[in-house]
């Protein structure tokens, strides 16, 4: 059974940075070939894409958190991260992390994901 585990979420001022990590279980001898990506949805508006990182390791961003955002994995560790930086109050949101049976492919596209996290929680204050 495949799951993901989210950590780090919290609370912080603006201009602040947290880690987030996203650990995988159920996916020990495949990990690597999977391409991995955060979400986010804040209250009363849609989940949005956030980052991608394939099994190559290539990273995509979305616009508002280029140079903010860095997304990597370790794959030893089956562990995903976001290391955010320069914390918005517009970056309040629960974030998830999915998976993609999909090596080499990097998308913002929820539906294309096979697996996700449960969510765990950031909140920016001004």
């Amino acid at each position: 059974q495949v799951q993901l585990v989210e950590s780090g979420g919290g609370s912080v001022q603006a201009g602040g940075s947290l880690r987030l990590s996203c650990a995988a279980s159920g996916l020990t001898y495949s990990y690597n070939t999977y391409s991995l990506g955060w979400f986010r949805q804040a209250p009363g508006k849609e989940r949005e894409w956030v980052s991608c990182i394939t099994s190559f390791g290539r990273t995509e961003y979305r616009d508002s958190v280029q140079g903010r955002f860095v997304t990597s994995r370790d794959n030893a560790k089956l562990t995903l991260y976001l290391q955010m930086n320069s914390l918005q109050p517009e970056d309040t949101a629960m974030y998830y992390c999915a998976a993609m049976n999909r090596p080499g492919v990097c998308s913002a596209g929820a539906a294309l994901y096979n697996y996700w996290g449960q969510g765990t929680q950031v909140t920016v204050s001004s």
